[in-house]
């Protein structure tokens, strides 16, 4: 449906009720409840529209087990108009990725692995010999408008005896590339002392709310220094839940110490869609709303935060003029168990319904 349509008694999250007039893809009018004309009218009264959700992280590259899958999957079909693919493919398949893009709906950008093997295997920088500099460079010169960043995943099961080096040739690669890094962190060593220190302005660090013994957050629960120092410095926190990266006590914390939320993401994959504990990003929302969050600024945290990271303010915004890119969402009043990747259950009042997106001016039901 790309011609002129309505979507009919929609609410931002402050309660304002409007139409949403869409015309060949681009939003035309924006008025009152009621009050927009189209060829097609699609009443949704009760249910919530924002800006499209962006999930900063994810896997989309369905070659790669286990951690890959089908860009729609995890896109449109979950309500999330953008994805960002977080590192799955180096140097040696990244044309690859690019190439699916033309078969999916979902609008895709990506992190460039800096090993050139990318997820190949789960120790791709276990080798420093797969770390190619000059084919790093010359992939991102391919690739301006779908390289967003530089991926590097630094904990131990990955980089092996390597320690800190690898991440020290992200930091080299992203000073020829002018390109941010998003730092996986994990188990040590190296210890997170030793990582945080070494990101910059608008670097991204990705599960930074996981409950390993390598985390930000000490024995009672306080915000270790090099995380204040980053967040000073202007290093850009995403959650990145995966499958052993959220944890509710550690998101309890930073909550406690008024650590604000920057980018809220899935790390989902196939595995982890199916068979949880990530499911979807409604899901996850569903765990941050559930955390005292209101609902503005968990919506916030999948559309102007993300938009606003990646230099593109239209995908953040509902505005007369821009492509439509838009998530309609209902929040259930129903109790529903959610799981964190520590194997804890909590029981929250409510939660996260997707019911539709439109995506490029195309309207398609959740």
């Amino acid at each position: 449906m790309k011609d002129r349509f309505v979507l009919r008694n929609v609410k931002h999250v402050n309660e304002e009720t409007i139409d949403i007039v869409i015309e060949n893809g681009t939003i035309v009018e924006i008025v009152k409840a009621g009050m927009g004309q189209g060829d097609h009218i699609l009443d949704h009264s009760g249910v919530y529209v924002s800006s499209g959700w962006i999930d900063l992280h994810v896997h989309a590259f369905p070659g790669f087990d286990p951690y890959g899958d089908e860009i729609d999957e995890i896109g449109i079909k979950l309500g999330v108009t953008t994805i960002v693919d977080a590192g799955s493919c180096g140097a040696d398949r990244f044309g690859e990725l690019v190439a699916s893009r033309d078969h999916a709906k979902t609008n895709v950008f990506a992190f460039l692995n800096i090993s050139r093997i990318g997820l190949q295997r789960t120790d791709e920088l276990s080798n420093m010999e797969w770390i190619d500099h000059e084919q790093v460079v010359e992939t991102c010169n391919c690739y301006p408008d779908v390289i967003v960043g530089l991926k590097v995943r630094i904990s131990k099961s990955v980089v092996g005896d390597q320690g800190i080096e690898p991440l020290r040739a992200a930091r080299t690669l992203s000073q020829l590339t002018s390109l941010p890094i998003m730092v996986h962190i994990g188990s040590g060593p190296p210890s997170i002392e030793e990582v945080i220190p070494l990101l910059e302005h608008k670097d991204i660090i990705t599960h930074y709310l996981n409950g390993k013994e390598n985390n930000l957050f000490d024995d009672e629960g306080k915000p270790l220094q090099v995380l204040m120092d980053a967040i000073e410095r202007g290093v850009h926190l995403d959650v990145g839940h995966g499958t052993a990266s959220f944890s509710f006590k550690a998101a309890e914390a930073a909550k406690r110490n008024r650590i604000n939320l920057d980018t809220i993401s899935t790390d989902i994959y196939r595995g982890n869609r199916l068979n949880g504990p990530v499911y979807s990003m409604a899901n996850v929302l569903s765990k941050f709303l559930y955390l005292g969050y209101s609902l503005d600024e968990v919506i916030s945290a999948v559309t102007s935060h993300a938009a606003q990271w990646l230099s593109k303010p239209e995908l953040g915004r509902i505005q007369v003029g821009d492509i439509a890119n838009l998530t309609l969402f209902r929040v259930e009043d129903e109790p529903i168990t959610l799981i964190d990747s520590e194997g804890e259950k909590r029981v929250a009042s409510s939660s996260i319904k997707t019911k539709g997106v439109v995506v490029n001016g195309e309207f398609i039901e959740c």
